[in-house]
């Protein structure tokens, strides 16, 4: 996260418990998802979560049996992202335009942050380099024309992309039956894609 006015210095504290009104049920699904769409993640593999703020996606992965690193621009993210994940998982101080992990991982994620990206195709460019399996992160299309961000990936070597609509309610808590409905009409296809032109996101994962 780039933190220019310090709201997220600020917010550090409990930052996932207040960005989501049900943490489990929606944090999970987006596990769920990193894992299974595109390329399967086998138990083991290395997610490198990039804006990764307070780290809460790590706790999902973590409990899925996948190895987890954090990464975000913010000192004060990074420090509550650490005391959550501790003896879990490692979280570095940097910046998703131009961090590089220690070693290869499996997949990259980039959640409520690809807009940080100063320049999106050498953003990808970068990340194809170190991602051995997939790139995985949400997209509005509201505010993105979709087909320039597939260009884009494309362009850089990512020629397998899967999208799925993401319909967890990020401020709402739903009910155990209605949460069901919801996930399973983001596989109803042009329903679906109807529903994205007034609300909702894309999750995009990219492969070569």
């Amino acid at each position: 996260m780039t933190d220019k006015d310090g709201q997220y210095a600020r917010q550090a504290g409990g930052w996932t418990e207040c960005a989501y009104a049900d943490v489990t049920a929606y944090l999970a699904h987006r596990a769920e998802l990193i894992a299974t769409l595109g390329p399967a993640l086998e138990p083991g593999a290395e997610v490198l979560d990039l804006a990764c703020g307070d780290g809460g996606l790590g706790e999902a992965l973590v409990a899925r049996g996948l190895r987890y690193r954090g990464v975000d621009a913010t000192p004060e993210m990074v420090e509550a992202a650490r005391a959550r994940l501790i003896g879990l998982a490692p979280v570095d101080l940097g910046d998703l335009n131009d961090y590089v992990p220690p070693s290869s991982v499996a997949a990259t994620t980039v959640f409520r942050a690809i807009y940080y990206a100063r320049d999106r195709r050498g953003f990808f460019r970068r990340v194809s380099d170190y991602t051995e399996r997939k790139l995985v992160f949400d997209l509005n299309p509201r505010q993105y024309r979709l087909d320039d961000v597939l260009a884009d990936l494309r362009a850089e070597g990512f020629a397998e992309i899967e999208l799925r609509p993401f319909f967890v309610p990020q401020t709402v808590s739903l009910p155990g039956p209605v949460l069901a409905a919801a996930k399973t009409f983001e596989r109803s296809g042009p329903l679906a894609r109807l529903v994205l032109h007034a609300r909702f996101t894309y999750l995009v994962a990219a492969s070569r």
